[in-house]
């Protein structure tokens, strides 16, 4: 019997930018404009906070302006992957690029971690060599700001946190400098009630502790879909199950699920049906099933009728169905 393949619709979710191909989307213009405003005010106020930082001898100051440049940085990433991957499959890219996004989540994620290193390390020097005073009230007034710059800029992204894991790095790390501009407020009052100067670089080491431990899951989940791994939210013996009980299966081999973007989520699998017993109807019906059950949108399905003469090459490839 020659070999059957079904693609399901693709149905894209209407809350994502990222698979969205229509410059004239609401959507993308939204984001378009939250770059824009994110990067004006945390451009600028990067600038700012490190001028400041060095006149009143605030590590904590000159650390937070560090972290706001990674977001900047982060930011412009972002906003590239996101115009990247609204690119129309080609014959060379078949999937256009949107990998892309997932790719600029990885390198956000290692940045931030990069650019935490150098402010742990700031504050071990600062902490074994103190460098004289530091004004307690520059410090109050100028990480106030960054805590109200940087919660706005976060709530520009707040509605897509959930849906795009893009957007949800670059939710992240606004939330994660909003908390990093507070460490160093309260550090600021603690500064001027104790005379305490050591407590500056002090809390830049607790508050980088908190980033990473933050970071370190957004790291995780990217890195496992840079390398196809299956989604966290899918099980994949949920889905063996799934397929193995479909009507007329007798085998399933060669399942794979992954992420073909931040979003988008892919299935192939092979199942062997003896009796030939399958139509377009039960391929149109399994891969809405996988749709609205797993969310997954974009379905391949290779019907064979297991004749032992012809047998298939990645039957013991993949993990055969326990």
């Amino acid at each position: 019997m020659p070999h059957q393949h079904s693609h399901s619709h693709h149905q894209h979710s209407h809350n994502s930018h990222t698979n969205s191909h229509h410059g004239h989307d609401r959507a993308p213009s939204n984001y378009n404009r939250a770059f824009i405003i994110g990067l004006a005010l945390n451009g600028g106020f990067v600038i700012a906070e490190f001028m400041f930082g060095l006149l009143a001898h605030s590590v904590s100051l000159i650390a937070d302006a560090g972290h706001n440049l990674s977001d900047v940085l982060g930011l412009i990433i972002s906003w590239v992957a996101i115009l990247l991957s609204r690119r129309q499959p080609s014959s060379r890219y078949t999937y256009g690029w949107r990998k892309s996004s997932v790719l600029a989540t990885f390198l956000n994620a290692i940045f931030l971690l990069v650019v935490t290193g150098g402010i742990i390390w700031e504050a071990i020097q600062r902490l074994l060599q103190p460098d004289g005073m530091v004004e307690g009230g520059v410090i109050i007034i100028v990480a106030a700001i960054g805590i109200a710059i940087n919660t706005g800029t976060a709530l520009l992204f707040a509605s897509g946190r959930k849906g795009d894991m893009n957007i949800r790095a670059v939710f992240l790390h606004m939330a994660a400098d909003a908390l990093v501009s507070l460490g160093v407020v309260l550090s600021g009052f603690a500064i001027i009630f104790t005379k305490w100067f050591w407590l500056d670089p002090a809390f830049s080491l607790v508050i980088s502790a908190l980033i990473i431990f933050s970071t370190w899951e957004l790291l995780k989940d990217s890195f496992n879909l840079a390398i196809d791994g299956v989604p966290n939210d899918i099980d994949e013996r949920v889905v063996r199950a799934y397929l193995s009980e479909c009507q007329g299966v007798t085998q399933i081999h060669d399942l794979h699920i992954w992420n073909m973007s931040a979003v988008d989520t892919a299935l192939t699998a092979h199942l062997v049906i003896p009796s030939g017993y399958y139509d377009d109807k039960f391929l149109v019906q399994v891969s809405q099933d996988l749709q609205n059950r797993f969310g997954i949108q974009h379905t391949t399905l290779q019907i064979e009728s297991g004749d032992p003469d012809h047998p298939c090459v990645l039957v013991n490839n993949c993990r055969k169905e326990e």
